[in-house]
């Protein structure tokens, strides 16, 4: 159980620390939240998956598809700070959910065609 709280804390208290960095500064919060932290987020998933003893297969894999995983959602980004001053936050959430899901679903299709 001890186990499972430090995972939790830890990752917790990255999203903490980058929301407060925000706060201060946007460029430096999105600079911190672009790829530094994302892989050591993933980072911190793989240390997690090893430690548990999981087969290095599913280790391996998990590195793989969240390569493939994260693509996709990169037009959001654009897209967000685009529409937030015209439409507000939450329909600019719930815009961007959508259009996630679409490119997702756009790119697996591509991406089948591929073998990926």
């Amino acid at each position: 159980m001890a186990w499972i709280i430090t995972k939790y804390l830890l990752t917790a208290g990255m999203v903490v620390f980058i929301s407060e960095v925000a706060k201060r500064s946007d460029r430096l919060g999105g600079f911190i939240a672009a790829l530094p932290v994302m892989t050591l987020l993933t980072l911190l998933t793989l240390l997690w998956l090893y430690l548990e003893n999981q087969p290095e297969e599913k280790i391996a894999n998990h590195a793989y598809y969240t390569f493939w995983y994260v693509i996709p959602t990169l037009p959001m980004f654009l897209l967000f700070p685009y529409l937030l001053p015209k439409l507000g936050f939450w329909i600019t959430m719930g815009v961007c959910v959508v259009v996630t899901v679409i490119c997702f679903g756009l790119f697996a299709l591509v991406m089948k065609g591929f073998g990926i």
